[in-house]
């Protein structure tokens, strides 16, 4: 493991600039719902399947598969994109780990 030089205030923001070229996974939930395989199998074009979440009601942001923050869906251009509403806090998002 490589040691950390704390003796220098800018060795810290030089070891995070190591760490800014990795990439992650980035997700946006919409919803969810739980359904029976019978139920999956009668799905066809024009299916519609409700949601466990409010219209309206922020979505979740992920990252790596934990959540990061709360966002709302927006139109950028033609594409969509997300704009963050809420970052959860470090505490709670190592006590989701």
């Amino acid at each position: 493991m490589a040691e950390i030089d704390n003796s220098n205030p800018e060795s810290g923001s030089s070891n995070l600039k190591l760490l800014e070229n990795i990439e992650v996974q980035l997700t946006v939930e919409v919803g969810g719902t739980k359904i029976s395989i019978g139920d999956l199998l009668k799905l066809n074009d024009g299916s519609v399947v409700e949601l466990e979440r409010l219209a309206g009601e922020h979505l979740d942001i992920l990252v790596n598969g934990t959540l990061l923050a709360k966002g709302e869906v927006v139109l950028i251009g033609e594409r969509l994109g997300i704009r963050l509403t809420e970052i959860v806090s470090p505490e709670k998002r190592v006590r989701s780990l």
